[in-house]
Parts: structure tokens; sequence; C-alpha cells
């Protein structure tokens, strides 16, 4: 879950939600060739797939008495979401199976192992080791997945920077700035992305509480207009 700043409340972005803005931002793209279209754009609308029963029902994190961000997110939960990621996006293509877990490597691949303590290190590179099996047994180009898996973490962190207000940060040699991306990535002089969450008022002591004031939260569109600058 996503927590986006919202004066006394917070904005409450389902990690599909999220996801689904990257599907946009992959589908107006023409700064890369996409290839095959449908398979990645189909990966960046469901990277976060293993998110999406947890966000129904987050858990919360008592220390700030709100949802768990995704950046809080207990290891041991993070884990077991993104491995079952790429099995629930396996019956619809193998190809955008293998960029999911891909893109959970990658995510694990920056963590810094020698920082963490022995258990912790050890299930981050057995959940490296298992995954990375999983994309060779696929049996698919690994030049392509490596082509692709590149856009969708740019996507993915473009998608991130809208909802999260990251302007001025850069990735992959693409900077989001305020209301546009640079270099334009895109054909036409402007796009319109937009995604929704809830708005979430209060701070909470007990986890049914939190979920049932989530529930009861008014729905907030969100949308991006982008420009060439």
């Amino acid at each position: 879950m996503l927590l986006r700043e919202d004066g006394d409340a917070v904005v409450c972005i389902g990690q599909p939600a999220h996801a689904w803005l990257s599907g946009q931002l992959a589908r107006k793209w023409a700064l890369d060739p996409v290839e095959p279209w449908e398979e990645v754009c189909l990966a960046a609308d469901q990277h976060d797939i293993g998110m999406a029963d947890w966000d129904a029902q987050p858990e919360l994190n008592r220390e700030t008495g709100r949802p768990y961000s995704f950046m809080e997110m207990p290891l041991a939960t993070h884990l077991r979401l993104w491995t079952a990621a790429p099995r629930r996006v396996l019956p619809q293509s193998r190809f955008a199976a293998a960029l999911v877990s891909m893109h959970g490597t990658a995510l694990y691949e920056m963590r810094d192992l020698s920082r963490m303590d022995t258990g912790d290190a050890d299930a981050v590179r057995s959940y490296i080791e298992r995954q990375r099996a999983f994309q060779d047994g696929l049996g698919l180009d690994p030049a392509a997945l490596r082509r692709n898996q590149r856009l969708l973490w740019i996507w993915d962190f473009l998608s991130l920077g809208l909802c999260l207000r990251w302007e001025d940060r850069t990735v992959e040699g693409v900077t989001l700035r305020e209301r546009t991306i640079e270099p334009w990535p895109f054909e036409g002089e402007r796009v319109t992305l937009r995604t929704e969450g809830r708005r979430l008022a209060g701070r909470f002591r007990e986890q049914d509480e939190m979920r049932a004031a989530l529930d009861a939260a008014p729905w907030v569109e969100l949308e991006f207009e982008l420009a060439r600058a």
C-alpha cells in the first residue's frame, strides 16, 4: 500500500492501483520499443498482484497508527507476497510472469544483506535463488526479458513518484519533474494518467478499527496531467 499524505490524513493507494498507473505509462510509452507489447503491458498492470489480498485487509503498523506502507512492511510478509506474485500471473502469460518475478528479484538485489541478521539474509537469498530458477524454467529469451524488466523498473518508479510526489528524482536516465518527465517519453504533447485510493483520516490502536475505517473511507480519484516541457 502507498500512503500519500493529504493534510491530516493519508490517501491509501493499493499496490494494484499503483500498478494500473504503471500499465498506463507502458501503453503510452514511446521512448523505447515495447515488445512483446501485450505481454509487457500486462506485466506492468499486474506486477503488484501479489499485494492485492493484503491491500484489501491491510495490517496495522502500531508505530504509526496507520496501515503498513510498502516501505514499512515486515520482511516475512513482503517475501511471502512477492513469492506468490509470479504464480498468480503465470496462468495469463509466462512472459509477464517472468517479468514480475524479475522485478521482485531486482528489488531484493538492492538490499544490503550484510546489514541484515542471518535469518533474514538467508530468507532473501533463498527467495532470489527460487525466483531465478522459476525464470529459467520458463524457457524465454533472456535478452528480451532484461530489456523489458528495465522498462518495468522505470514505469514502477515513475508511478510511485507520481503517487508519492517524488519530483526531481531520476531512474535509468529518466527524471520525474513537476508535471512532466524528462526526456519526454510519449508521442503526444500531453498525457493524462489516473488511479484512485481512499482517504483515511485518524490514527488507530486496533487493526479491526483501522480496517473498518478504511472500508468506510471516501474514495479519492487521482489524476496526473503531464505535458512536454
